[in-house]
């Protein structure tokens, strides 16, 4: 059954801020050829460059305090339906939102995939700790997949976009850093400077080569060093999951419960190893930290720092993992390897995650299990998860051809599943 989707000549569409790059400016564009009406706002000079429609563009200019007020009386000169943004929990965003929703409108939500690197997360209302998954039992995405036989594609190894997404990253704070002038009140939703955060982008894609370097260096050494080990993912500290959803504020904290609970719970001759996220970018000094509290821990010799990269090498032979609420331990759950989390996360169902005590799972981790997880996996496959990315011009336009019906729709993606009125999915070929 095709998805019902909505008169269009109903919507007004009101964008606040999106990923870095011109994914927002080709959504708005293919929403107007559906007959939509199309606004956006932005925030300072990096918004701006990456949206070309300029008649549909409003600039905010005023002090961060002006905002709800503003935002309400766009709603209402503007007559908007629909607003569209970019993770739900950065201060405009939040406000945004719960105008919006005291206003009965549909709020469409983006974020990066909870499958990723082949997938984006498209939600209505919240992302992460405010998705609506985080309130679903296994057993009724069973129900919801019983009119379904789609066969689930594998998990791929690597990120899509690497190159992009820190290229795009850079060049929006470079308009920021140099271009900001008429926008003197814009404050970032990061604690560091624009400066600063331009530096670091700039530096890690330079330093690319290095890190590449190092990294599989680092993972050759575990992988031929013959002794059993458990893996701890991690994240960005600044990241909104990170800092929304989860009981620590820095990475320090949950690297010192994750090294302390090693020494006290795991085998004598188990190592540690600690992977960094991809687009680690030095704010944080992450292998000076591991190194002090292994040292402090007992546990010189036994506690590995890897930089970002392809994760499948180390998982095929990890013997668990631990996270706060990284999307990452996806891979570790289809792969069957134990986990345990610490955060808020979509994927926290008893049937696969660990509710052991940190030594316990240290010393002997529960497996999870695998068919619920399959159940799972296929149920967000089939739902939120939509094949693309926001920073390849290949992943864009994959993106671009599914998810401008879901949002016309009528109904979010969980409640087209079980209405039936969800249209069916491209399968995703992965091309190594």
């Amino acid at each position: 059954m095709a998805m019902t989707i909505q008169s269009r000549d109903t919507r007004v569409f009101l964008f606040l801020q999106g990923p870095h790059g011109p994914f927002f400016n080709g959504l708005g564009r293919m929403l107007r050829a559906a007959g939509s009406t199309v606004w956006r706002v932005g925030f300072n000079a990096g918004d701006r460059a990456f949206w070309f429609h300029r008649a549909s563009y409003i600039p905010f200019r005023d002090r961060p305090e002006a905002w709800p007020d503003r935002f309400a009386a766009l709603l209402t000169e503007k007559a908007v339906t629909d607003i569209v943004l970019y993770g739900d929990t950065r201060p405009v965003h939040a406000t945004a939102v719960a105008i919006a929703r005291e206003r009965g409108l549909r709020v469409h939500v983006f974020e990066e995939g909870y499958l990723r690197p082949y997938w984006v997360t498209y939600e209505r209302d919240g992302s992460n700790g405010n998705s609506r998954l985080m309130e679903m039992a296994v057993p009724d995405m069973q129900t919801a997949l019983e009119d379904s036989d789609m066969e689930a594609p594998l998990p791929p190894a690597h990120w899509g976009d690497m190159r992009q997404h820190i290229f795009y990253g850079a060049l929006y704070h470079w308009f920021v850093m140099f271009l900001n002038h008429s926008y003197r009140h814009f404050k970032p939703h990061r604690s560091l400077p624009v400066a600063k955060e331009f530096k670091l982008y700039l530096r890690r894609l330079l330093l690319m080569p290095v890190h590449a370097i190092d990294r599989r260096l680092s993972t050759l050494r575990i992988r031929m060093g013959g002794f059993p080990y458990h893996l701890a993912l991690l994240q960005l500290e600044h990241d909104a999951s990170f800092q929304m959803h989860s009981p620590f504020s820095t990475m320090t904290d949950f690297l010192s419960e994750i090294i302390e609970g090693f020494a006290a719970g795991a085998p004598r001759h188990h190592h540690l190893v600690i992977k960094a996220h991809p687009l680690e970018d030095g704010r944080v000094p992450l292998r000076r930290e591991v190194k002090r509290l292994a040292r402090e821990n007992g546990l010189a010799g036994r506690v590995h720092y890897v930089r970002g990269g392809k994760l499948a090498q180390l998982l095929s032979e990890a013997r668990s993992a631990v996270t706060v609420n990284s999307t990452a331990a996806q891979q570790a759950l289809w792969r069957g390897v134990p986990l345990k989390v610490f955060g808020a996360a979509v994927y926290d169902k008893p049937e696969f995650v660990s509710t052991q005590p940190l030594t316990d799972f240290f010393a002997g981790a529960q497996r999870p299990d695998s068919s619920a997880y399959k159940t799972y996996r296929r149920y967000l496959l089939e739902t939120s998860q939509v094949a693309g990315g926001f920073y390849s011009a290949r992943g864009r336009r994959r993106l671009l051809r599914h998810v401008v019906d879901m949002m016309l729709s009528r109904e979010d993606p969980y409640d087209a599943l079980r209405s039936g009125t969800a249209a069916p999915r491209q399968q995703l070929r992965v091309v190594r």
